[in-house]
């Protein structure tokens, strides 16, 4: 969810101010991405900017500024809801990069890394499990039963990774002054492992420049 979108929902309420939307936001979300007054106060004059929202002439509490939702605002908000995410390549996950990198590291073992991350995503999974009591904010078991799924399939990509390194699957490092076009010219074999290790250099590529950016 951005929070641009979150906010235009919460205003398709009604006129509110910074703090009650920030509030408002915690409680919808099942207080799980706590939110900073100041980034909905920045993003608030941004949609104004873009003539989303519009202040409200409605009374407010004593120093307040009340937004209300405006027309282009609700077409903005609607279009958002139902338009699919666009899925033309995988995400970025990190973990998929720990492990397509981890497996290029000469000596390194990378069940290692498959058995500390499935422990650390079994303890997630569970701690959820165990907070979906009876009574439980809906939108926190929603919540919830995201993170258990997630936790769930990725528990399975990381017995399929280790059932591929126990079955001897390995990614191909190019030889020592091969040309990049050397592997696609050795035929489908070659082409296939010559995308495989761009897909690597990607994915560590990728990893740098997020770290970098930070």
């Amino acid at each position: 969810m951005t929070i641009r979108h979150a906010l235009l929902a919460l205003l398709s309420e009604g006129p509110k101010y910074g703090l009650l939307l920030k509030d408002e936001f915690e409680a919808r979300t099942g207080e799980v991405w706590p939110l900073n007054v100041g980034q909905v106060y920045a993003t608030l004059q941004r949609l104004a900017r873009d003539e989303l929202v519009a202040e409200s002439d409605a009374e407010a509490e004593v120093g307040q500024r009340l937004y209300e939702l405006a027309p282009p605002g609700r077409a903005e908000l609607e279009r958002w809801l139902l338009e699919p995410p666009v899925a033309a390549s995988p995400p970025r996950d990190e973990l998929v990069i720990k492990i397509l990198v981890a497996v290029t590291v000469p000596g390194f073992d990378v069940t290692a890394v498959i058995q500390n991350h499935r422990r650390q995503l079994m303890e997630v999974l569970q701690r959820f499990t165990r907070m979906k009591t009876p009574g439980a904010d809906l939108a926190f078991l929603l919540v919830a039963d995201a993170e258990i799924y997630r936790c769930e399939a990725a528990v399975r990509w990381l017995d399929t990774c280790e059932a591929r390194l126990g079955a001897g699957s390995r990614i191909p490092r190019p030889r020592s002054g091969d040309a990049p076009g050397d592997a696609a010219a050795s035929g489908p074999a070659g082409a296939a492992a010559g995308g495989q290790a761009g897909a690597v250099a990607g994915a560590g590529d990728a990893l740098e420049a997020e770290g970098s950016s930070r």
